[in-house]
């Protein structure tokens, strides 16, 4: 969207922070930022009670202005999304692209972040896990972290592998508790009298936590505890593996599409201001810092140089 004419584009470019509205929106998300974190920190000490008590009236009214505040962002986010890039490609009425957007995972992280506040304001009752449910609140930074988008990319892109890693835990951990179960279910009745029960000394062995409230006495379960112990070293890096690996690739992605939108910018050897403007707009987009875009630049123009002149004699051929 180059010329915002409406002050519905205006509002999706600044949600965006594309064109003359980067910096502005740059502020916005900052500003965005610093609100929840305010609203973290306050929910963290109002569950102190002398806390809570001495300061009430402030935590409400903080409480007001951030639900307020957060209630405002959604709907003009929902209302201004039908001129985002990605949505306005969508065939079909407005009411269908709000309706993708109103089930994207950033627009139902933006509604459970002024839920709990609005449930607890219509019902007068004591919701205290409603309270708690608050401190959903901090996924809001989701949509202004570009490492939390990357993260949450690469377990879209991973999910089919990771369900299988999960899943060979799963078969895992139900053969280490029957396992267990049936070597000291006996000795000791009371922490592994069913597999059930059982389960929660897997689980600590499994993930190497190793508590040490529920542990094997008998020889063979030390044994075979072990063995679990020894296998569950493989097993915990099967997915942080995974996940390291396709966070690697997602950066090595932007990284590369970067630099081809720098190469196709590239004209006569040169960058005029326009382009370093979108270059820099591209790069707040895509999370990288100035000296990787630095870099991507410097290099793209070096190779367009070393095409134009002889390696030999310096001179135009």
């Amino acid at each position: 969207m180059n010329n915002p004419q409406t002050f519905r584009q205006k509002l999706a470019c600044l949600f965006e922070g594309t064109g003359q509205y980067h910096r502005a929106g740059h502020l916005l998300d900052i500003a965005l930022i610093s609100l929840i974190m305010i609203n973290v920190i306050a929910i963290v000490f109002e569950s102190i009670a002398s806390v809570a008590l001495k300061y009430y009236d402030e935590f409400l009214i903080l409480e007001i202005v951030s639900v307020s505040i957060f209630a405002i962002e959604y709907l003009a986010r929902l209302w201004a999304c039908v001129d985002k890039t990605k949505y306005a490609a969508i065939n079909g009425s407005n009411s269908k692209r709000r309706l993708h957007y109103f089930f994207s995972p950033l627009a139902l992280i933006d509604l459970i972040a002024i839920l709990p506040s609005l449930l607890m304001f219509l019902f007068p009752l004591d919701l205290r896990f409603l309270r708690v449910l608050r401190l959903l609140r901090v996924f809001k930074l989701t949509r202004y972290s570009r490492a939390m988008q990357l993260l949450l990319q690469a377990f879209l892109d991973e999910g089919s592998s990771m369900l299988a890693a999960f899943f060979i835990m799963a078969v895992v951990l139900i053969l280490a508790s029957c396992g267990i179960y049936l070597i000291e279910h006996d000795i000791q009745p009371d922490k592994f009298g069913s597999i059930p029960a059982a389960m929660w000394w897997a689980m600590a062995t499994l993930t190497t936590v190793g508590y040490g409230d529920v542990v094997p006495i008998t020889s063979l379960g030390k044994f075979f505890g072990g063995v679990i112990t020894l296998l569950s070293m493989g097993m915990v890096a099967i997915p942080t593996g995974l996940l390291a690996s396709s966070f690697s690739e997602q950066i090595r992605k932007r990284r590369q599409f970067f630099e081809d939108a720098v190469h196709e910018q590239i004209h006569d050897s040169t960058l005029n201001k326009e382009q370093l403007a979108h270059l820099e707009e591209l790069r707040y987009k895509l999370g990288l810092s100035k000296l990787e875009a630095n870099k991507a630049i410097k290099t793209q123009l070096s190779e367009r140089n070393s095409h134009i002149y002889c390696r030999h004699c310096g001179k135009r051929p």
